[in-house]
């Protein structure tokens, strides 16, 4: 890698409840429109459940339900963004997904200390560019449930 892209954090940003978030697009494998998911028993409300993506069982959560937001109806927006954190393959369901940016490393600042949620611990940082304030996951911190983690063994 040159010097240059080691200043950036190249970063898929999309939407969620309103707010722009961003997660390193070296996690992406892809991103896909909603399909059909097959609801597994027992598992949280936002493990919304399991499809088959080319031949690979993928758990699918809802990053709405996980974060305590209120349920949306799904829209031509919403798109699923296929990980590959940890040798897993997980989907996420977003409201939608925009691009891939390159994000000044001296742009990021830490989370804020104190915010009334329990997502601040999903929270690397934040990054304020220009007019738009993108919120950095954290993405082994919102794939932390023990049930997230045996679904996708």
């Amino acid at each position: 890698m040159s010097e240059e892209s080691k200043q950036f954090l190249k970063s898929i940003v999309f939407q969620l409840n309103k707010e722009e978030y961003a997660m390193p697009v070296d996690l992406v494998g892809s991103i896909e429109r909603m399909m059909h998911i097959t609801r597994v028993p027992g598992t949280p409300n936002f493990v919304k459940g399991v499809l088959n993506l080319r031949g690979v069982v993928t758990p699918i959560i809802d990053l709405r339900s996980r974060f305590g937001f209120d349920d949306l109806s799904y829209t031509e927006s919403t798109r699923m963004i296929i990980i590959h954190p940890n040798n897993m393959e997980v989907g996420l369901i977003v409201d939608a997904a925009y691009d891939v940016i390159d994000i000044p490393n001296e742009k990021i600042e830490p989370a804020p200390e104190v915010v009334g949620t329990e997502r601040i611990e999903y929270i690397d940082g934040v990054a304020k560019l220009e007019d738009r304030l993108l919120i950095l996951l954290n993405i082994d911190k919102v794939l932390s449930h023990e049930s997230i983690k045996s679904l996708a063994k």
